[in-house]
Formats: structure tokens, sequence, C-alpha cells
């Protein structure tokens, strides 16, 4: 019998007859621009692959682990037998009731731990799911501009449409908002905030959210705040909370993480708290996704909420000396930088003379490919974005003192080059 006979005397047909396969993925992934950090992650990877010395500051990953106690419960928890299998979606009751604390002691917002406070695997995750649960066709998001990535394409994901309103004056943006709910028909359902602002460092006080508050009531907006550095801040500033605002839960949710100040970025950590009616839908999806989140991590970061404090606030002065160090250097070299008063990063802009020259894209590129220093290009976080380059101060004093020397190098010798 020939191999490629079927039952009944039929022959299969031969792989030649067939056309070819091909793969045709959903319409919300075609959708998706081209990842804007690919080229720099890609040549990045060639350099050092090559034994290149790269000084990377273009992503916010914290260079120190989290302190040793957390690290040892995390070893104990994972020795005892009991916390292996699933755990609840919505995170143990415990770490959620350490969440509670936190936010009464910090910022005298009370929470119950039961109803207003969910664990997720790490804030990013929680976010896109959060706008699955509240987007469909059809319906409309405000977002920061510049944006970090996720708050535009998470709501493209769940099929919603996007306005980008700038943030660099916190008036005109109260006021962008007012004006696009007044004409844009139908109205715009969900408000994203983010503040310590990722990537501009843009900052605001408690007045700023309780006007925001005011708007979304105004208007029917349900507002998701991204609060991702809330635990990083410089010169005695501390950063507001939104849920901290009166009439806040009644409108929105907030996302912390313990990825930056606790150094865990790689546990994936975070919390959405606030209105328990955007809690429950966010639990709905989340119940579908996935089965929670490992339970010796939950138990680990309850010693995290619960003893480190003071090391949180070690790292905070750890990020200002950097801060001061890289914006320090980058002025001497004539560059435009604004101390910001909270994140990880600088936000730079580039020379003119530069900025005449060349893309934010390919400045970018250049500064790693002569220059051995890879930063992120403003663009990569919208149009609002271009002119600018973000620059992350996850590498020591002296490292970054090494890039701001090797950035002048490189553009020194353009100049030259150029002038010849």
């Amino acid at each position: 019998m020939d191999h490629r006979s079927l039952p009944g005397g039929a022959a299969e047909p031969s792989s030649e007859a067939l056309p070819p396969f091909q793969v045709q993925p959903a319409a919300r992934v075609v959708r998706l621009p081209p990842y804007m950090f690919g080229r720099i992650n890609s040549l990045l990877y060639e350099k050092r692959r090559a034994g290149n010395d790269v000084i990377d500051l273009g992503m916010g990953n914290p260079s120190e682990p989290p302190p040793s106690i957390v690290i040892e419960k995390l070893a104990e928890a994972a020795a005892d037998p009991d916390n292996h299998g699933y755990s609840k979606s919505n995170g143990i009751l415990n770490l959620r009731r350490e969440v509670a604390s936190k936010y009464l002691k910090k910022f005298g917002v009370r929470l119950d731990p039961v109803h207003e406070i969910m664990v997720c695997l790490g804030s990013k995750e929680g976010f896109s799911h959060m706008c699955l649960a509240l987007m469909g066709p059809g319906d409309t998001a405000i977002t920061p501009a510049p944006f970090f990535p996720v708050h535009m394409y998470a709501v493209a994901l769940a099929a919603g449409n996007v306005i980008a309103l700038e943030v660099n004056d916190s008036e005109r943006y109260l006021s962008n908002i007012a004006y696009t709910c007044r004409h844009l028909y139908p109205k715009p359902k969900l408000l994203i905030i983010n503040y310590p602002h990722n990537p501009s460092g843009v900052t605001v006080e408690q007045a700023f959210f309780d006007e925001i508050v005011q708007l979304a009531r105004r208007y029917g907006l349900m507002v998701i705040s991204d609060f991702a550095y809330a635990d990083i801040a410089f010169d005695g500033y501390q950063p507001p909370s939104f849920l901290a605002s009166r009439g806040a839960i009644d409108v929105g949710v907030e996302f912390t993480t313990m990825s930056k100040g606790y150094n865990m970025a790689g546990w994936r950590v975070g919390f959405c708290c606030g209105n328990p009616e955007m809690i429950r839908a966010l639990g709905v999806i989340k119940g579908y996704y996935d089965y929670g989140m490992f339970q010796a991590i939950q138990i680990a970061a309850i010693v995290a909420l619960r003893h480190t404090e003071a090391n949180v606030e070690s790292q905070a002065r750890l990020y200002q000396k950097r801060r001061d160090v890289l914006v320090d250097g980058l002025r001497r070299i004539g560059w435009q930088v604004d101390p910001p008063r909270a994140g990880m990063f600088a936000w730079a802009r580039i020379p003119e003379i530069w900025r005449n020259r060349m893309s934010t894209m390919d400045f970018a590129m250049f500064l790693l490919e002569q220059g051995d220093v890879a930063v992120s290009p403003g663009s990569g976080f919208g149009p609002a974005g271009e002119g600018f380059l973000r620059l992350a101060l996850v590498e020591n004093d002296n490292r970054l003192r090494q890039a701001v020397r090797q950035i002048g190098r490189c553009l020194e010798r353009e100049q030259d080059e150029v002038a010849v």
C-alpha cells in the first residue's frame, strides 16, 4: 500500500500539490506598529557579542537586588510544599492587607483588601487586562503624550480608540481633557493618567488629581492611574496618590508595582487598587487568563512591604545621586536637561544642531554605533517625544560619567568630520 493512500482507496495529495501554508495573525496584531526599540536592541546585542562594553541606559531595569531578607523569605517559602499549588488570581489576602496598610500609612487612603485591592503579575499585565475589561469596539480612551507604549497599545489590543494629549503643561492638559469630552461623540470612556510621568518626568500635586476627579464625574470618565514611580522621588518631593483625592475611588483605580523602589522587576508583582466594580471586572478577565502568582513570591512580597521601607528610601536617594551626576554631565556638554523630581529617567532634549540633522531614532542609533551608549529615542513614545532622549538611571556614578564622556566624544568627532 502506498504510504500516501487513505482508507477507501483515496490518495492523500502529495506535498507538492498543497498550497504554501500561511499564518494569519489577528487584525489586532497586524495593526500594531513595528516595535520602535527593536533596531536598538538588535544592535546592542550584536555589539556586546562582539565584545564592546556598551553602557545601557535604555531600559528602566533596576541594577540592584532586593534586600536579602526578601530573597531569604522567597527561598524559605519556595521550600514549603504547600506553596506550589495554584494560587488565587486576585492574590493572597495577607498580601492585599499589606498593600492596604501601605496606602494608609503613606497616603492616608483606606482600602478594603477584599474588594478594593487585587494582586497582578506586574502592573503592566494588570493594566492590559483592565483595558480588556473596560474597552471594546467604538470606545475611546484618553492617554498621555508622550506615552508609555502599553498605555496606547493595550487600548488598541482591546479594540478601543486612543486620543493622546500632551502632558507637559498640567493646566493645559486638564483643559484639553474637558474640551475633548465636550466635543467628541461618543464621549471618551476612559482616562489614563501617569504621574510621575514616564518618559518625561512631569509631576503634579494633589490638587491636580482633585480636578481629574471632577472631570471624571462631569463627563462620565473612568480613570486608570499608573503610579509605577510612587516610591522613587527626589529633593523632598512625595508623589501624591490619585486615590487620596476625595471621590477618586468612585471613578477609578490605581496601579502600583514593586519593580522599581523594591528592585523586584523580574518578580512581576503589581497591584490594582480602587473602585470595587472596576476591580471586579479585572478579576473576571484574570480568572480566565491566569491562576495567580506563585505563592512564595507573594509571601516574600509581604516581607518586603512590611520590613524594607528604609531600603526603598535608600534606593530613592541612590537614584537622586545618579540623576545629579547624569544631568550635570549632560549640561556640561551643552545639553538642555531639567532634573526630574521623580522616576528613574532623565528626559533630555537633543541639541538643536543634531535635531536639524537627523531623526531622534537615527540619533539614538548613532550614539550606540559610535559611542557605545544605548538610550531610548523619544519617538518610541509617540510623536510628542520627537527631539528627546530618555536615559535610565540604572548605572553607577562612574558608568554614568563615562557615558557622558563617550557621548561627547562621538559628537565632537562627527562635528569635526562634517566641518572638514
